[in-house]
């Protein structure tokens, strides 16, 4: 049985997904990232991704083709800053599924290394690190 069946199908994710884009609704700094006026195709793209790699229907697939999850987000800044308020919004769904702590754990061990290895870009405030002065050879 898959994780997608174990934790109960296609209501999980869809909850999940309904929960995380209330969050980037209400987020304008995350709500840039998305181009499209509506989050409506967005929330159907990432349910059907989630079920397909959790096991469930190979839907994303047969409509899009490979996931190529790095490359489809490659036109984004994605920054550290984006990715922790992708997290916490994505997090917060995960807590109303009330999910047994196992199966909890390993959505949210993917989720988070997922959106680590999306960030592509520096924060706008980040400066470069100031130059250590030169030590006295004598």
């Amino acid at each position: 049985m898959s994780f997608y069946d174990e934790v109960g199908g296609a209501p999980v994710f869809e909850q999940l997904v309904r929960e995380f884009y209330r969050g980037v609704a209400d987020d304008p700094e995350l709500r840039a990232l998305y181009p499209e006026e509506d989050l409506g195709p967005a929330e159907v793209r990432l349910r059907m991704f989630l079920e397909q790699y959790f096991g469930g229907p190979n839907t994303y697939s047969e409509q899009r083709g490979h996931p190529r999850l790095r490359m489809r987000h490659m036109p984004y800044a994605v920054t550290p800053l984006q990715r922790d308020r992708w997290l916490r919004h994505m997090l917060a769904g995960v807590a109303t599924l009330g999910l047994s702590r196992d199966h909890e754990t390993a959505l949210v061990d993917y989720l988070v290394r997922a959106a680590y290895m999306l960030v592509n870009a520096d924060d706008p405030t980040d400066e470069p690190p100031a130059p250590k002065p030169m030590e006295d050879p004598a």
